[in-house]
Order: structure tokens, then sequence, then C-alpha cells
């Protein structure tokens, strides 16, 4: 293996997290608003009452301007897959590109031809072609969802594909079974019903900070109660595809099953740690290997929600980067190992085809198939089998502030829909508070899961078959370093600006019943 330039992929790793992180800041908010003003517009269509309408063009508003920002930051993301990682796309592209590709052409098209209906269509269209417009800019943002996260799943979980040793490339030969990928379907439900939940929250919170200002009382008693029955099945439906992909990721990412929950011996009968905190390094001699200074355990919880027996064994970090004979575990030294001999074979196989020696070839090829399962292993020859293991207290600490938040909603939407029911939530100012400040809290928790996706996974871009160090561009470090604190500047830029517009539309809107006509929601 040739000289690593670490310095490359950690800060190629870190553009492509800034840009990510960003892109998702904006992403959550268009999916789930554009549902909830498609419900309220709904309502309005329904009953005829003015005051529906009134309300769903001011979260629409709200909505277009997240919606506008968002586009920017998700066109360099896809940009920097050229840019940043050449070999990941050269590896992948027959297969990565097909998502993104109908992403652009049926998602994206699909969202801006129905959108300009939407904003400017009210007085030109009927009512229910206008209602039509918003309910397909809502799918369509979230089919442009569905598209990246399938691609984003089969990342995790390659399937439908053949690699071919000719062109040294992955090949799509089933397009459905890349599109059924449960990996893929379980990821895009709990990703797009979390940011439901976002959503739900900002309305919220919105709405409890006008009632502390004893302003758009109405409107805001009528959005909290929308959002809160909308918010309460979107949470119950993330706890549920959460499971899920917590099942397929003990399935087939063992290795970040073990980090989110700081296993590091397996067992059967596994508990599951609740609460916990990491104190000193637990085996001096390695310390990668932590120990928990404070925890709260669930018996037997762990190896149930992983496999659905509690007797089933869970392998920890230890297991899988040393082996375990008894559970059959290879250890990662036999699988670099393997690996190493898939990447020599691959290259016999390539100088025999060019020597037209068919025999010599088809051993080679005969050895390349046998071991190419652990083809992305072969890279860390003659390294320490550690970098295969993802930052545990990052994972760990992500994914139990993800699931602590998720519960901690479901309450918050029960006591909100209670309040607004019975129309009570004037005299709460406690909960009006509350809610106001769980709206950031809904951003951590959403970008929490995205940290345990892909740090979990670390170091792979493709599951066992290809690391960073192998998908990353040979391009120079500085030129990297350069852009990452240019699109570091733009997108704060542009987050501090979002912001702005937004606060000033939300303080200066006056959606009373007789301002209809006078410009304030307009």
């Amino acid at each position: 293996m040739e000289h690593i330039d670490w310095g490359l992929v950690d800060w190629s790793r870190a553009q492509f997290a800034l840009t990510a992180m960003y892109h998702w800041i904006f992403v959550p908010l268009t999916l789930g608003l554009s549902f909830i003003i498609a419900i309220m517009e709904t309502i309005y269509v329904k009953t005829g009452n003015p005051e529906w309408k009134r309300i769903t063009k001011f979260w629409m508003k709200l909505f277009g301007i997240n919606f506008a920002i968002g586009v920017a930051t998700g066109i360099i993301l896809e940009f920097e897959f050229g840019t940043n990682w050449s070999n990941y796309s050269w590896f992948v592209g027959d297969i990565f590109g097909a998502p993104l590709a109908i992403e652009g052409i049926m998602a994206f098209f699909l969202e801006s031809t129905f959108i300009a209906i939407m904003f400017f269509g009210w007085e030109k269209v009927s009512k229910k072609a206008h209602l039509w417009s918003t309910w397909l800019v809502a799918v369509g943002s979230n089919l442009s969802a569905l598209w990246i996260l399938v691609a984003n799943g089969w990342m995790q979980n390659p399937a439908g594909m053949q690699f071919n040793p000719d062109t040294v490339r992955n090949e799509m030969n089933s397009f459905w079974d890349v599109l059924f990928n449960p990996t893929s379907i379980n990821k895009f439900l709990h990703t797009v019903s979390s940011a439901y939940v976002l959503a739900a929250i900002f309305v919220i919170g919105i709405s409890a900070w006008y009632i502390l200002k004893k302003r758009n009382i109405s409107m805001s008693k009528k959005s909290m109660l929308t959002a809160s029955v909308f918010g309460f099945f979107s949470i119950l439906y993330t706890i549920f595809t959460g499971d899920g992909s917590a099942k397929e990721v003990a399935k087939h990412q063992p290795m970040k099953f073990a980090a989110m929950e700081g296993l590091y011996h397996g067992q059967r009968q596994a508990p599951l740690v609740a609460i916990g905190f990491f104190g000193n390094d637990k085996d001096p001699e390695n310390p990668q290997e932590k120990e928990f200074a404070f925890e709260i355990q669930i018996p037997n919880a762990l190896s149930y929600m992983a496999f659905m027996d509690a007797n089933a064994f869970v392998p920890g970090i230890k297991d899988l980067v040393h082996g375990n004979k008894d559970e059959g575990i290879l250890s990662y030294n036999e699988k670099i190992e393997r690996g190493k001999k898939a990447i020599e074979a691959l290259a016999a196989y390539k100088t025999a085809k060019k020597e037209n020696r068919q025999d010599i070839a088809d051993a080679a090829l005969k050895a390349f198939n046998d071991n190419f399962e652990y083809f992305g292993y072969g890279y860390y020859f003659g390294k320490d089998p550690h970098l295969l293991v993802p930052n545990v207290k990052l994972s760990f600490y992500s994914f139990h502030t993800m699931v602590g938040l998720g519960f901690y909603f479901v309450l918050l939407f029960i006591l909100t829909y209670l309040f607004s029911f019975k129309n009570k939530f004037q005299k709460k100012t406690w909960l009006l508070w509350l809610s106001i400040w769980t709206i950031p809290l809904a951003y951590v928790a959403s970008q929490a899961g995205w940290i345990v996706a892909e740090v979990g996974r670390q170091p792979w871009v493709i599951q066992d078959l290809m690391p960073n160090i192998a998908a990353v561009s040979q391009i120079d470090q500085s030129s990297v370093q350069i852009t990452f604190f240019l699109f570091l500047a733009v997108f704060t830029a542009l987050l501090i600006a979002e912001i702005k517009i937004m606060l000033t539309q939300i303080k200066k809107a006056n959606i009373s019943d007789t301002n209809e006509n006078k410009g304030g929601t307009e």
C-alpha cells in the first residue's frame, strides 16, 4: 500500500462533514413543514375558514426561506463526490449515480414545478388545484430524500450489485434490490419521520412565543394543536423505525452497533446501557478502550433489541478486532489478510488479462471472488487494526442523546396537545418557554442521528469494501483546507441570514381576522 496522506483524508472528511451537517440544518424543516402546510391548507379547503388560509400562508413563507437556502448547500454536497472523493465515484458510480439521477429528474422537477403554483397561484388557480400543488411539493421534497437515502443506505449495506474486475467498478445488477434494501428503507423512514418531529417542534415553539407575547393567539393555538398531533404520531413512528434501523446495524455493521452501545466485550444476555458516562481508560496499554464511570443498565435488553432473543450473543469491539472463535467471528487481522489476497488477486488478474494468460487470469479471479467480501480490509495491511474502530465516545454519546431527546419529545407533544385541546396553554408559561427552548434541542437530536450514522461506520465509505483512505481524491491537502474554511464562512453566513430573515418575518407577522388583504402575510 502506498503512503497514506492522513492529513488529506482527515481534511476531506471534515469538509464533507461540514457540508452535510450544515445541509441537514435546512433539510428536516423543509421535509416536515411541507406536510404540515399541506395539512393546514387541507383544513382550509375543507372548512372554508379564511383563518386557515392565513395560517397556511404564514408557515409557507417560513418554509420558502428555509427551502431556498437548503438547495444551495445540497448542490455543493453532491459536487464534493467528484472533487474530494473521485476514487469512490469511480468505484461505485454506476450504482450511486442512479438514485441521485432519479432524485434530480423526478423529485426535484416535481418539487420545483409545483412550488411556483404553491407560492404564487393562490388567486390564479382553484382551491383544489392549489391544494394539489402543495401536496405535490411535500411529496416531491420527500422523494428527494428517498433517493439520497437509498444511496446512503447502499453505502452502509451494499446490495444489488456485482463487481466487474475488468473495469474495477461495482455495477448494478438489480435496481429493486438497491431500492428496497432493508437498510435504505429503514434509514429513509427513520430520517423523514425525525424531520417531521423537528418541524412540529418548530411550529409549536414559534406559536408558544406568540402566546407569550399575546399576539396571533388564535393562529398559534390552531398551529400548536395541529403540530402536536402531527408530531406525536411522527415521534412514535420515529421510535419504531429507529428500532428497525438498529436491528439492521446490528446485522450488517456490528462494529457501529458496539460503538453506539459502548460494548467492548461481547456477551449473551447483553444489558442495554440506558444512561452512561465514560471514565478513565479501561486498559492503559489500549487507550481506545474506555470504562463507564457511571451507568444504568437494563438487563438482557441489548440482546433482545438487536436480535429479538434475550440469549443472543452481541459482539463487542474486542471480539470484532481480535476475533472470537467460539462465536465464529474472524479477527480484523484475518480479514485484513484476506482483503490483501483479494487486492493482490485483482492485480494478478489484470496483468494476466493484458498478457493473454487466461489460465492464470481464471485462477486469480477465483481467488479474488473467494476473498472479495473483505476487499476493503486489505488497504490496512501492515497497519494497526484498531484504525478500523470508530470514535466510540462520540458514537455512544450521540446515540444516547438522540434517543433520550426522542422520549422527551413524546412527553412534550402529549402536554402540548392536552393543554391546547383544553385551551389552557396561556396559563402554562413554563411550558411555553420549554417549547421555545426545545427548538434547538430538536436540531441537536437531528444532528446527533447523522453523527451516529456516519461516524459510527468509519472508516468505511462502503461497508467492508472501500475505506476512506482508498476513496479520497489524490489532491493537494492545502486546497481542501482552503475550501473547508471558505465553505465554513459561506454556510455560516447563510445560516445567520436565514435566522435573521425568519426572525424578521416572525416578529412582524400580524395574523388577525382582519389581516387577510392588508399584506401582513401576503
